[in-house]
């Protein structure tokens, strides 16, 4: 079945929203999921977004950026995170505009309160950054954006999985993708293409991420000849529920929680004497690993599912009910524990991807290391890398990233489209994917998928998490090249069309598994530690050497590694102390 619009958006996240609604204004523009879209993972996103609004003390869009790239390990490209820190404040208005209900102060402003990382005046000391609706910002967000296309006539696809690209030399033309209801191939003829699939976090065995979170948009991108950048960096967030990865938002130490070890140390103070508990993610996160390894966890037996403790009791229940209502009923779901009067327990959890699809400001995608340009396609939010997160992200910066760029890529789109030529679609223009599906549903005996996605996930969690060292990601790339051979006999043993979720979790462990081999490869290849990727055996960041971003190429089950130059035209880096 064939279907032709201006403007084709994959994914339904915050940053697919909002790219949707720009382009829809002035062009015909389709939104393919295979999620309801208030389903997708933008509405797990609890603490807020960051905006140097000034509602509640002082604050510049220049100390966000530079807490920015300073966060990132000066990996970031400086230009992108100065664009995204100035126009943070207006998208945050429009967000209010279209019915946000963000916490307000007493005197009716856009509440604000700390998050990791965020400084006033180059690190002095913690601002007040982050714009918050409770701790369900994304869920607000994404509802509130849903609508906004809704009321301007969006298209939308729902439960559609995309699975191939349509490029003809540079030029985009179109995505292929199966009907989830029917098990039917379509094919979406467009002048533009965006992929806003959101992170790839099911390559762990822990993590924070929906089962939905498979990178689909780079793993097909990949499949294509598109490189993808710092995929090496993967950010694990502190505190996720201990043995279960789902998310303790950042919010509950904005708001004064503490990070307590086996004898109610606040061991945070001798790793960040500044920021304390709210230092950036990753220096928390091995702050915690390293507590655990010294034998200073809960249980205090240096295993690797002991715990420390995350303390909100001294912050009152009429606090956690007002402020933190997500994080409670949470604590009392999973744990029957009341968080006003126990503590919480607490584990590193995979939780966001640095890196992706290569784009610039406008969301084009960038196809080499010289930046050219894939005419008509973009990438916009987690799947994609403007590079404003460099080698570690800051809270609250991914759903900025969202809005920022997903509405200039919107507004790009709608432009591009008026002048493009129309999309040209072969007869075979889906001759791979359905080959691939043919594949999975002949019927033929094979190995059973969930065993190679454990196998994969404890792979990559063990020996790709968060230290590293060559041996063992050298074992790991074994382990998954030879995953990689078993998933050609792999097949569905269910062998319905209507909703066969069997052939969907076929489809999203074939992307993991080409994105496990580039995140595996990457990271054994960067020989130093910057940020989320800690090497044990290259301990120190070596900017002669490697500042700058990786380029991965998948090329069947080998990648090839490139390198590009990062923008560090305003901040020359420093040391990087809290």
């Amino acid at each position: 079945m064939l279907h032709a619009f201006d403007a084709v958006i994959v994914g339904s996240g915050g940053s697919g929203l909002y790219a949707a609604l720009e382009a829809g204004r002035q062009s015909r523009t389709a939104v393919l999921s295979k999620l309801y879209p208030i389903r997708s993972h933008t509405g797990a996103a609890q603490g807020g977004i960051s905006a140097a609004l000034g509602n509640v003390e002082d604050d510049r869009p220049e100390w966000h950026a530079f807490d920015t790239v300073k966060g990132g390990d000066y990996l970031v490209d400086q230009q992108a995170a100065r664009t995204m820190a100035e126009e943070a404040i207006q998208a945050v208005y429009d967000l209010e505009h279209w019915g946000l209900p963000f916490n307000r102060t007493a005197d009716g402003r856009i509440d604000q309160r700390r998050f990791g990382g965020h400084t006033r005046n180059f690190g002095e000391a913690p601002v007040r950054r982050a714009c918050y609706a409770a701790d369900r910002t994304g869920h607000m967000i994404l509802q509130t954006l849903y609508q906004q296309c809704i009321k301007n006539q969006v298209a939308f696809f729902d439960e559609f999985q995309v699975i191939d690209l349509i490029l003809d030399q540079n030029q985009c033309s179109g995505v292929v993708a199966v009907e989830l209801a029917t098990g039917a191939i379509h094919s979406f003829a467009a002048k533009a293409v965006l992929f806003a699939t959101g992170g790839f976090g099911r390559l762990f065995k822990v993590t924070s991420n929906a089962h939905a979170n498979t990178g689909d948009g780079p793993a097909i991108c990949a499949r294509r000849g598109i490189p993808l950048e710092d995929m090496e960096f993967y950010q694990f967030h502190p505190t996720g529920i201990k043995g279960l990865g789902i998310l303790i938002s950042e919010a509950v130490r904005g708001e004064g929680g503490i990070l307590r070890n086996r004898s109610g140390e606040r061991f945070m103070e001798r790793y960040s004497p500044n920021l304390v508990d709210l230092a950036p993610r990753d220096i928390v996160a091995r702050s915690i690993m390293t507590e655990l390894r010294a034998g200073n966890g809960i249980r205090g037996d240096r295993r690797i599912d002991d715990y420390v403790h995350l303390d909100a009791t001294h912050l009152g229940a009429e606090t956690l009910r007002t402020k933190l209502p997500d994080i409670t009923s949470f604590c009392r779901t999973y744990l029957g524990i009341d968080p006003a009067l126990a503590p919480i327990p607490v584990l590193p959890t995979a939780h966001y991807a640095m890196g992706g699809i290569p784009t610039d400001i406008h969301g084009r995608v960038l196809g080499d290391a010289r930046g050219t340009v894939v005419d008509g396609l973009y990438a916009v939010g987690e799947c994609a890398c403007v590079s404003v997160h460099g080698a570690n992200r800051l809270g609250t910066n991914s759903l900025l990233d969202l809005v920022v760029f997903g509405r200039r890529a919107g507004r790009h789109i709608a432009a591009y489209v008026k002048d493009a030529p129309p999309p040209r679609l072969g007869a075979d223009a889906a001759a791979q994917a359905s080959a691939w599906i043919a594949r999975l549903t002949d019927g033929k005996p094979g190995p059973h998928g969930g065993h190679l996605a454990d196998r994969m996930q404890t792979l990559m969690m063990q020996q790709v998490g968060i230290y590293r060292n060559a041996a063992a990601m050298r074992q790991a790339l074994e382990g998954l090249r030879e995953l990689h051979g078993r998933y050609r006999d792999v097949r569905v043993q269910d062998r319905s069309r209507a909703f066969n979720t069997d052939l969907l979790e076929l489809i999203e462990l074939g992307n993991l598994l080409d994105l496990s081999l580039i995140t595996a490869s990457a990271a054994l290849t960067r020989e130093e530690s910057r940020g989320a990727h800690s090497r044990e055996d290259f301990p120190d960041r070596d900017d002669v050497n490697w500042l700058k971003h990786s380029l991965a190429y998948l090329e069947q089950e080998q990648v090839r590694m490139d390198a590009k130059p990062v923008d560090v035209s305003v901040w020359e880096p420093k040391p990087r102390t809290y």
